[in-house]
C-alpha cells in the first residue's frame, strides 16, 4: 500500500453536508468529522477520512479505527490507523469533485460542482459572514473594506488636531483633553482657539469679564478686561472709601502690637527670615518636581503612541498570515490536481486502445461487497490526440442485473477539449475484454452505440451516463486458479473501432 505524506502542507476539514445539492451517500462521508470528504484518503481497513482529519487522528501515533468498532468488524492490525498505511483515494475524490454543490450563505445563488466550490467559491463568497479582526463583529465579506474604514468601533484614527493615534470609540474622550482641540470664546466670539492657549486668551480677551481687583475690599463690579482701566479711573474715590476703614484698623492694630512685642522684635525678624528661606527652597523643589512630572507625562504619551502603532502592525501581520494560509491551502489543492493530471497523462493512450491494470483485486472486491467502493473509474484515454475522450467504469461486485454474480463493465464518453470538432452522437464500435493472462481465451463483449441514447451525445457535464455490460463476466471465473486473475491482478482491455474517423 502506498504511503501518503500527512505532515507537510496545511489542509482543511470536511466540506459541510449542506453544501451538497443532492442527498449525501455514506461512501462520501468522512468517518471522523462526518462531513463530505475533502482530499479523501483510505486507511488499510477500507474506511475513508479527510486528509486533515486523518492527520489529526494519527498526529500522536497509530489509533484504533472507531468506525470498525461501530460496525463490529474491528480486527488488528487491519483496523489500526497508521500514517504509513494510508493512500489517497483518487477515485472517490473524482466522484466527489463532480457532485453538484451550492453556496451555504444567505442570498448567494452560486451553484456548481464540489470541485468548483473548493477552487473558485469557498472562502471568496461576498455573502459570507466574516469576523472583523479589530471589533470581532460579523460583517459580509463584500462590506469588509467599508466596515474597516467607516463603521468599525475599534478602528484607529489620527486626531486631525494633535495627530495622536487612538481608537474610534475613544474619539469623544480624546476631544475633551486634546490640547490642540479648537475652542470658541463666548465673550468675543473668536473661534479655533487651541485648548492649551484658551486660558491665556481669556486673560487677554478685551470682551472677557472679570471681577474688579478691589473685590477683596468690597467692590462688586464685574467689567470687561478692555474697560478695566476705565473702571479703575472712574471708581478711584469709591475704592479709596472702601480701603479707608481697613487701613485705619490696620494702623491701630499695628500700634498696639508694636507696644506689646517691641522687646521680642529681633527674634520675630529672625524667625521671619528663616521662614522666607524655607519657602524659597520649597518653591525650588516644587519647580523641579513639576519639570519631572511634565517629562514623565511626555514619555508616557510617546509610549502609548508607540504601543498603538505596534498593535496595528501586529493586527496587519495577523491578517496577512491568514491570507497566506488560505493561499497555501489553494496551492495545495492545485498541486494535488496537477499530480492527479500527471498520473492520468502517464497512463493515457491516443489510439483508441486502452489496457487497464487493476492490482489488489481481493481488497478492492471486498470494498465493493461492503459497499464502500462499489465502482472504479479508469484513467481517461482518447481515440486520437484531438479525438474522443473516454474511460471505463468497473463494478467488482456487479451492478443492476449483475449485482453479486458478475463483473459489470461499462464504457463512458467524457467531456473533451476538442468535442466541438467531432462528429456526434458517438457511433464507433466498442470492444471490451477481460484478458486471459495465459493468452488463450479472452472474455470479449462488443457493442455498437445506440445513437439515440443520451450516453453517446456530446457531453454537457464531465462525463455521460455509463453504458455497457452489467453481465460482462461471471465472478465464478475468477475463483480458484483463474487464468484471468494472477498475482491478485486482472487486466481489462478496451478497443474503439476508428473506422470512419
Amino acid at each position: 500500500m502506498a504511503r501518503i505524506s500527512l505532515d507537510c502542507s496545511p489542509s482543511l476539514p470536511g466540506i459541510p453536508l449542506s453544501v451538497l445539492s443532492v442527498p449525501m451517500e455514506n461512501k462520501y462521508k468522512c468517518q471522523q468529522c462526518l462531513q463530505v470528504l475533502r482530499k479523501p484518503v483510505q486507511a488499510q481497513c477500507g474506511h475513508r477520512f479527510c486528509v486533515h482529519c486523518f492527520r489529526e487522528l494519527t498526529s500522536s501515533g497509530p489509533k484504533p479505527c472507531e468506525a470498525c468498532r461501530q460496525e463490529e468488524i474491528y480486527e488488528e492490525p487491519t483496523s489500526i490507523l497508521n500514517s504509513n498505511e494510508v493512500f489517497p483515494d483518487n477515485a472517490a475524490g473524482r466522484e466527489i469533485a463532480s457532485l453538484p454543490a451550492r453556496c451555504l450563505n444567505q442570498d448567494c445563488s452560486w451553484t456548481g460542482s464540489i470541485k468548483q466550490y473548493e477552487a473558485q467559491h469557498e472562502g471568496r463568497c461576498e455573502f459570507e459572514q466574516i469576523k472583523c479582526d479589530a471589533c470581532q463583529a460579523f460583517v459580509l465579506r463584500a462590506e469588509k473594506d467599508r466596515h474597516n474604514e467607516r463603521e468599525c468601533e475599534a478602528r484607529t484614527l489620527n486626531c486631525k488636531y494633535c495627530k495622536f493615534t487612538f481608537h474610534f470609540k475613544d474619539i469623544k474622550a480624546h476631544d475633551e483633553i486634546c490640547s490642540k482641540f479648537p475652542l470658541q470664546c463666548k465673550d468675543c466670539g473668536k473661534k479655533k482657539i487651541p485648548r492649551e492657549k484658551f486660558n491665556e486668551h481669556i486673560k487677554s480677551c478685551a470682551k472677557s469679564k472679570s471681577a474688579c481687583p478691589f473685590s477683596e475690599v468690597g467692590c462688586k463690579s464685574v467689567v470687561e478686561n478692555g474697560k478695566l482701566s476705565e473702571h479703575e479711573n472712574s471708581s478711584t474715590m469709591e475704592h479709596m472709601r472702601l480701603l479707608l476703614p481697613i487701613v485705619l484698623s490696620l494702623t491701630q492694630a499695628r500700634a498696639e502690637v508694636s507696644d506689646s512685642v517691641h522687646v521680642g522684635a529681633g527674634a520675630a525678624a529672625s524667625v521671619h527670615v528663616n521662614l522666607e528661606k524655607k519657602v524659597t527652597a520649597l518653591e525650588r523643589i516644587v519647580c523641579v518636581l513639576n519639570r519631572e512630572v511634565e517629562r514623565s507625562t511626555a514619555m508616557l504619551e510617546a509610549f502609548a503612541h508607540q504601543h498603538a502603532l505596534d498593535q496595528e502592525k501586529i493586527e496587519n501581520l495577523s491578517t496577512k498570515l491568514g491570507q497566506l494560509e488560505r493561499v497555501i491551502a489553494m496551492r495545495d489543492l492545485q498541486l494535488s490536481e496537477t499530480e492527479q493530471m500527471v498520473r492520468e497523462l502517464q497512463s493515457c493512450t491516443y489510439d483508441g486502445i486502452f489496457v487497464w491494470k487493476i492490482s489488489e483485486f481481493s481488497r478492492r472486491r471486498q470494498e465493493a461487497v461492503a459497499g464502500r467502493t462499489p465502482a472504479m473509474f479508469s484513467p481517461a484515454f482518447y481515440s486520437s490526440k484531438y479525438g474522443y475522450k473516454m474511460c471505463l467504469r468497473l463494478y467488482l461486485n456487479g451492478d443492476g442485473t449483475g449485482r453479486g454474480t458478475h463483473l459489470s463493465l461499462f464504457f463512458v464518453v467524457m467531456k473533451g477539449k476538442c468535442d466541438a470538432l467531432l462528429k456526434w452522437p458517438f457511433s464507433q464500435k466498442v470492444t471490451l475484454m477481460l484478458l486471459d493472462q495465459n493468452n488463450r481465451e479472452h472474455i470479449i463483449d462488443a457493442f455498437r452505440p445506440d445513437v439515440t441514447s443520451s450516453s453517446f451525445q456530446r457531453p454537457i457535464s464531465e462525463m455521460n451516463i455509463a453504458s455497457g455490460c452489467p453481465l460482462f463476466c461471471p465472478l465464478a471465473k475468477l475463483a480458484g486458479k483463474s487464468p484471468y486473475l494472477k498475482d491478485d491482478t486482472i487486466f481489462i482491455k478496451a478497443i474503439v473501432d476508428l473506422t470512419g474517423l
